[in-house]
């Protein structure tokens, strides 16, 4: 059976921009950082292991989760196992944050870096041959890059989200994705921290949000950018849901040869004539070939192939899921399209499933921000998105009635507003207090601390972004102005 309630397990993807703090450069970790880490876990006991690709340490995994990199070496990324999320679990998840930022700085430390306050950082080369010398090795690359022509070194500048993953009864899957994509302006809002691309100005509080439009526009599938944009109406189940990311107008990802592999590192094979999904499961068998070696192999299609392509779309928010059995290729086909089908049958199925938050842009307390709003609101910074997550899923209700009331294609549009102006527009931020308001209801009274950063953010209208703003405009003209920036912005322990 699915989970019960709402929240009862929460973890976060959280995504740490690496800077070396003679300079402020985006750096590039090494194998070093890696050994150093597993150090940090070990000497407290903690038995982790290296993960590898092609021979290159890529990460450190354990009961902690695992502490790896995102798109490039310049970027790190904690994928933290999720503890309870009953009475308390704010709390714990919090001090699992504390220990791994601690172990992170301190393993920077052997490499003259540090991390940087920002969800991009403020002026690092976007450029062909920094992203050819930065960017990790996974084979999906090829796949998105070469053939499908994602634009995907836009985003090797460290762009970084903080990510909170809150757990959902499959029943309430569809309900909880519309309440956190319709809502997400606020979050861009109150955790917008990306006003710099390049060294200059873009104009926009979190311009982080503008890197899939410019990825996708320029690729070879028109349902790739369609992909990345919120539908003109909110989700009526599951089913509507695999079938907005399926079905006709869109092409299928890359399969694996085999199931059962990472989606990021296992052999995969492109379908001849990129059929979407929906297409390639209703067939005998579909032609395709091996992106490693180039060979003709057929795929036949098996249930398994729905549940790994869960991750074809980058809206502001995703349900992410794991099934106990993979469901029967016949009876998946069946109850797609009937009501509820899709949750009837993976309820049986033993869906595991959560709402992956992928708006909050990557907020730390830093120097700047504990001298202007001291420790009790800096110490909050990270775990906010997840306290303001949560807090809407337990009150889901509300949440709903929230985003029905002030209209689905309404909060579409404001979006861009949110990306833009961020807290200055007033529409923006009357929308952020209707759900601080909401989600403060959904906690437990010991637990709406954490909602503090998000708080100072609505009351005083200053934003990461509006902060660094100042910070690079104060140290216009001079030529250690990012080592200037570092000291201020270096993520610390309030």
């Amino acid at each position: 059976m699915g989970i019960e309630e709402a929240g009862c397990k929460l973890g976060l993807e959280m995504e740490m921009p690496v800077v070396r703090r003679d300079d402020g450069r985006s750096h590039p970790v090494g194998d070093r950082y890696f050994e150093a880490l597993a150090a940090c876990k070990r000497g407290r006991g903690e038995d982790v292991a290296f993960d590898f690709l092609a021979e290159r340490v890529m990460g450190v995994v354990g009961s902690h989760g695992e502490s790896s990199l995102d798109n490039g070496y310049n970027l790190l990324e904690t994928s933290f196992a999720p503890v309870s999320g009953r009475a308390g679990g704010l709390d714990r998840l919090a001090e699992r944050i504390a220990r791994e930022l601690q172990d992170v700085r301190q393993a920077l430390d052997a490499e003259g870096a540090a991390l940087l306050n920002a969800s991009e950082h403020p002026d690092c080369s976007l450029e062909p041959d920094w992203y050819a010398a930065v960017r990790v090795q996974r084979p999906i690359y090829r796949e998105l890059v070469d053939y499908r022509g994602w634009m995907h070194r836009l985003g090797i500048d460290a762009k970084a989200q903080n990510g909170p993953c809150t757990s959902v009864p499959v029943a309430q899957a569809a309900r909880a994705l519309n309440a956190v994509l319709a809502l997400g302006p606020a979050s861009i809002a109150l955790f917008a921290n990306s006003p710099l691309e390049s060294g200059q100005a873009t104009g926009l509080k979190e311009n982080r949000l503008t890197l899939w439009e410019r990825v996708f526009r320029p690729g070879r599938f028109a349902g790739d950018y369609a992909l990345q944009q919120l539908p003109e109406r909110p989700f009526e189940d599951l089913g509507h849901y695999f079938r907005w990311m399926f079905g006709p107008g869109t092409a299928s990802r890359a399969l694996p040869l085999r199931l059962g592999a990472g989606y990021k590192s296992v052999a995969s094979v492109l379908l001849q004539d990129d059929p979407p999904l929906d297409q390639f499961l209703r067939s005998a068998s579909w032609p395709g070939r091996r992106i490693d070696t180039g060979e003709a192999v057929e795929l036949h299609p098996q249930g398994g192939y729905f549940e790994y392509s869960q991750f074809a779309h980058f809206l502001d928010a995703r349900w992410r899921y794991r099934l106990t059995e993979a469901p029967p290729l016949d009876e998946l086909l069946e109850v797609w399209s009937r009501p509820q089908g899709i949750e009837t049958l993976y309820e049986r199925c033993g869906a595991d499933g959560y709402i992956e938050g992928r708006a909050p842009g990557a907020v730390f307390a830093d120097a700047q921000l504990l001298d202007e709003a001291g420790a009790d609101v800096a110490r909050t910074a990270v775990v906010a998105p997840s306290a303001l997550q949560l807090g809407l899923m337990r009150n889901l209700d509300q949440a709903e009635q929230l985003w029905r009331d002030w209209g689905w294609a309404r909060l579409r549009e404001m979006r861009v507003d949110a990306i833009r102006h961020a807290l200055d527009d007033d529409v923006v931020q009357a929308l952020a207090r209707d759900v601080l308001e909401v989600a403060r209801a959904g906690l437990p009274a010991a637990e709406r601390h954490w909602l503090a950063y998000a708080d100072h953010a609505l009351q005083t209208r200053r934003t990461g972004a509006d902060r660094l703003l100042a910070l690079w405009r104060e140290h216009e003209g001079r030529g250690d102005r990012l080592a200037r920036v570092r000291e201020r912005r270096e993520v610390i322990a309030p």
